[in-house]
């Protein structure tokens, strides 16, 4: 089927001169040659870096924070050379000492901090009796407590701000195609139980904070899979969308857009809530579980 283009530059900039902070900004390896693959775009990149290169076609400064100082350092350099302005950090966002020398450095570069977004994810295969308890609390660590320590230390600059937004990505693992991978779906559910609790509170003080939940997306990640469950890869690319309602995988690029318009002021009277960005798998069973990419990260 034809699915519909994405355009590289847009008319109006709904962000323009505001800072975004993103957790996750890297991505494992740089792009997936020659994997359009009939999708969407011609470069499939991960969807922190994709959605660090919106949030800049849209207008705003963007520090790009990711473990790997080199992997946020080539999604600031894609942005620069687009001739936006972006900064890279390096951050364990587990560690809350990390994570509050992140906010105050971004915060003195910059002034303010406007948008923060967590893109931080693993997964890792296993039900209860199967997934160790290492595995366990790591999938919960970085998915779900990196989110809680962000919001720690970015919410007192936007409660001093009188504004800001906060997105975190969450999946529709938190509520479907969840056999085997329970801590991945656990730490997603946390997400969005997180999201509805900080914008409850913080509502009346001006910030508002939602969720994406994607669904199957063409990311680089996926390319690592198809060798141990598929005959190929285009195998693999023809199952996931035939898995989608839709008949096709959303991208990136995706979740970008629907990042910035939950970030922009046309979001403005919205909070608290998980936007579903999935072909519209939510709204159906699957005949078989979703599979994840076990180890693999946003």
């Amino acid at each position: 089927m034809d699915i519909p283009p994405l355009t590289k530059k847009r008319s109006g900039c709904r962000l323009e001169g505001r800072h975004v902070l993103l957790f996750g900004a890297g991505t494992a390896n740089e792009v997936a040659e020659g994997w359009s693959l009939g999708q969407v775009s011609d470069k499939v990149y991960g969807v922190g870096k994709a959605t660090a290169l919106v949030y800049a076609r849209h207008g705003a400064v963007v520090t790009c924070v990711d473990v790997d100082l080199n992997a946020a350092a080539a999604t600031a350099e894609l942005i620069r050379g687009e001739g936006g302005t972006a900064y890279a950090l390096a951050c364990d966002a587990t560690r809350s000492d990390d994570v509050k020398e992140t906010i105050g450095k971004s915060l003195a570069h910059n002034g303010r901090i406007d948008v923060l977004h967590n893109n931080i994810g693993l997964a890792k295969m296993g039900g209860p009796v199967e997934c160790s308890e290492d595995d366990f609390d790591q999938v919960i660590s970085v998915n779900l407590k990196s989110m809680y320590l962000t919001c720690k230390w970015a919410l007192p600059v936007m409660e001093r701000q009188m504004r800001g937004a906060i997105i975190n990505i969450s999946s529709f693992a938190a509520v479907r195609f969840t056999v085997p991978w329970i801590a991945y779906a656990v730490s997603k559910g946390g997400v969005n139980a997180l999201t509805m609790s900080v914008a409850a509170q913080y509502a009346a003080k001006g910030i508002r904070c939602n969720a994406i939940a994607p669904g199957l997306l063409s990311t680089p990640m996926v390319q690592f899979a198809h060798k141990k469950n598929h005959a190929s890869l285009q195998e693999m690319m023809r199952s996931r969308d035939n898995a989608v309602p839709m008949r096709w995988q959303g991208e990136g690029w995706d979740v970008g857009e629907a990042a910035v318009f939950l970030a922009s002021d046309e979001a403005r009277f919205i909070t608290g809530q998980v936007l579903a960005v999935d072909g519209g798998s939510t709204l159906v069973m699957p005949s078989k579980p979703w599979e994840p990419v076990d180890g693999a990260e946003h």
